[in-house]
């Protein structure tokens, strides 16, 4: 089933996503740029490897297993009732949807993963290469959360594959840095997560940061009353004020740096941040 559904439908779709967006975020670009773009790209796609083998080997197989059970064993929410199997799929995909959320609360609240996390967030630039900045150890991390939220669900096999396919979706769009007409966007965003709405997630102040938590569906954010909108990109300074040195960022200190001690948020002269 990975194979057919994974590998044959979601990779292309991916890798079709990725080229689209790079070439609309290079004409149509959002936030200017502080690095330079391909030195950016080598450092954030080599920092990627791993955790894109994890992904494809361990994370999705386990998440498939753990399904597999779900159905030999009947367990989890999905199997207390008896509908449409279609249905069971849009149930399973939102509560999937709202799990990630929950887990991406905790990847900024729990120090010990917030340690993995922080690789992501301190990308100086924000773009469709971000989206894959991602340590490995978050990703091992997030299989027992999101294990658990499938099992508990009671997602099945195919439901866990296209959710995951929207998920890596999601996620490369709301890191893009393409500008899209400011209309559009904000009646798309009452729905999903855009690329103004995340940005304002991945900025230096902290009460910023600690807002946007959502991935695919943003009005989880609108109910937690964890959103922040109505910031001018251009006034948003992205990455960690602590590691805003572009010189320390490199492969080796990204790979490194969850097994180092971690320096403690600056607050940035000349803003109030409570």
């Amino acid at each position: 089933m990975i194979k057919s559904i994974f590998d044959s439908y979601g990779t292309p779709i991916l890798i079709g996503l990725f080229i689209i967006l790079f070439i609309l975020e290079t004409k149509f670009q959002l936030r200017k740029r502080v690095q330079n773009k391909w030195k950016r790209m080598i450092v954030n796609f080599i920092v990627s490897i791993p955790a894109f083998v994890l992904l494809r080997l361990l994370f999705i197989p386990a998440m498939i297993w753990l399904a597999v059970k779900n159905q030999q064993w009947n367990f989890g929410l999905n199997y207390l009732y008896d509908l449409r199997t279609w249905i069971k799929v849009v149930v399973a995909f939102v509560l999937l949807d709202y799990s990630n959320y929950i887990w991406h609360i905790l990847l900024h609240k729990l120090p010990f993963m917030w340690r993995f996390h922080l690789v992501h967030h301190t990308d100086l630039d924000l773009d469709i290469t971000t989206a894959f900045r991602f340590h490995f150890g978050e990703m091992i991390g997030s299989l027992f959360f999101r294990g658990a939220a499938v099992f508990l669900i009671g997602v099945s096999p195919f439901a866990v594959l296209i959710y995951e396919i929207a998920f890596e979706a999601a996620t490369q769009f709301h890191h893009s840095n393409t500008k899209l007409p400011f209309q559009f966007e904000k009646i798309l965003n009452y729905l999903m997560v855009t690329p103004r709405m995340h940005g304002i997630h991945h900025s230096m102040i902290k009460k910023e940061t600690d807002s946007n938590y959502s991935i695919i569906f943003s009005f989880w954010d609108r109910i937690h009353k964890t959103i922040r909108l109505n910031i001018s990109q251009n006034k948003i300074k992205t990455g960690v004020p602590s590691y805003a040195d572009e010189r320390e960022l490199t492969i080796g200190s990204l790979l490194k740096m969850p097994f180092t001690k971690i320096r403690k948020w600056k607050k940035i002269e000349g803003i109030n941040e409570t």
